[in-house]
């Protein structure tokens, strides 16, 4: 690419006839090395503007990456504190089961015991009921062989 000092820095040989008006050449190739620089200025602008956007552009995907990456880590720490709660809660179902079962097994042999304890003191009383019987009808016989004599 022509830089402006190449083309102002430009010459063209002179012809004796029929050649250009060497003044006018000039006056042509200022305004052209004028309009050319001012190009050449703005395309090194728009260059290096280029650059600063891309730099921006590749710290933005930088930090768009970072945020995935971050919302995975995120959701993954998420399912992972799920699971985790979902296996405590079946640990603490399990263990309440587990403790129910057993209160109901201990509830029941105090239910045995207490129905054996009551079946023995309804013997007991049986037996107390039989004794009592048997003691009037042996006191009420002597009462009769009393009021026999």
């Amino acid at each position: 690419m022509l830089t402006p000092l190449d083309i102002e820095n430009k010459k063209f040989s002179k012809q004796m006839m029929n050649g250009y008006s060497v003044e006018e050449v000039d006056d042509f190739l200022d305004d052209l090395t004028k309009d050319y620089e001012k190009l050449y200025k703005d395309v090194a602008e728009y260059k290096d503007k280029l650059e600063d956007l891309e730099d921006s552009i590749g710290k933005y995907k930088n930090i768009e990456g970072t945020l995935q990456n971050t919302l995975v880590m995120a959701q993954t720490a998420a399912d992972d504190v799920r699971n985790l709660a979902k296996q405590q809660a079946e640990q603490i179902v399990n263990e309440a089961q587990a403790t129910a079962k057993q209160k109901v097994l201990e509830l029941e042999q105090q239910i045995t015991l207490k129905k054996k304890e009551y079946d023995d003191l309804q013997k007991e009383f049986d037996v107390y009921k039989a004794k009592m019987e048997s003691l009037l009808i042996s006191q009420l016989e002597l009462l009769k062989d009393v009021n026999k004599e």
